[in-house]
This record gives C-alpha cells, sequence and structure tokens, in this order.
C-alpha cells in the first residue's frame, strides 16, 4: 500500500464532510421539489410545462411564490390581478402570458369590454413613456408638474 501525504489526507478529511452535507442537500431538494410537484399536479390535475422548465432544485421556492402571489388573501381582487398581468403581458409582448391572463381574466369575471380596455391601459402607458424617454424629458421637472396637475384637479374637484 502506497504511502498517503499528510496534505492528501487531509484533503480527504475535509472532502467527507463537504460530500455528506452534499448528498444530504441533495435529498432535501428532491424532497422539496416532489412536494411542490405534488402540490402542482393537485391544484391543476396536471405539472404544466411552465414549471416543468423551471429548475427542480428551485422549484419549491418558484411555487411558494407562485401560491403566495395568486393567492385569494391577496388585497387586488383576483379579476383585477389578470386584466393588470394582461396589460404588462400584451406590452411585453408574450403570448404565453397574453393566453393565460386573457383566459384567467375570463375565468374570473372581467368581461371583453374590460379586457380591451386593459390592453388599451397597457398601450397607452407604453406610449406616453416612449414619448417621455425618447425626448428626455427632465424627470424631477415632470414630477413637479405632474404634482401640480394633480393638487389643480383635485380643486377643481372640490368646487
Amino acid at each position: 500500500m502506497k504511502n498517503i501525504s499528510i496534505s492528501t489526507l487531509r484533503r480527504i478529511i475535509l472532502f467527507i464532510p463537504i460530500m455528506v452535507i452534499s448528498l444530504a442537500l441533495s435529498a432535501q431538494e428532491k424532497s422539496d421539489y416532489e412536494t411542490a410537484k405534488d402540490e402542482i399536479i393537485q391544484t391543476f390535475g396536471t405539472f404544466p410545462s411552465m414549471f416543468e422548465a423551471f429548475p427542480s432544485y428551485a422549484l419549491s421556492g418558484a411555487w411558494e411564490n407562485f401560491k403566495l402571489i395568486h393567492s385569494p388573501d391577496g388585497t387586488i381582487p383576483p379579476k383585477y390581478r389578470e386584466l393588470i398581468q394582461l396589460a404588462v403581458a400584451a406590452q411585453i409582448p408574450c403570448d404565453y402570458c397574453i393566453y393565460y391572463h386573457t383566459a384567467s381574466a375570463l375565468a374570473f369575471g372581467a368581461t371583453d369590454e374590460e379586457i380591451k380596455e386593459a390592453i388599451a391601459h397597457g398601450a397607452t402607458t407604453r406610449h406616453w413613456s416612449m414619448i417621455l424617454q425618447g425626448n428626455q424629458v427632465d424627470f424631477e421637472e415632470f414630477k413637479v408638474e405632474f404634482n401640480a396637475m394633480m393638487k389643480f384637479m383635485a380643486e377643481q374637484n372640490q368646487k
């Protein structure tokens, strides 16, 4: 048997705990992944490709975030939440998101007219953003003007 140098022995001794920790984390990762996958299937009746496309080690965190942000405990009612997301999706643009959020908005009671209006609001925001950004309007000056406009309209509303 060959003599093992002290430095090699130290490396082996240091390597063993790293491997044990790595294996333990790997087992926990699989458990978290399987738990999240099971919950997703229980929720949707399938394991959608949008979750399948997510890195397995991070799926449980993504699923927790998804559940929290889509919770009925949120302050924005689901129909309006979906209309907001649809307006954003239309501006990205993302066919997947547009389909998802249109169908979801309809499922939560949005009308075709509300869907059109949400998209129009998104388009208007993008339009004016391009005008302001493209012309490099001074942001501080914009805020002063906007605050003055809001004050004026509030005063007019009180009359």
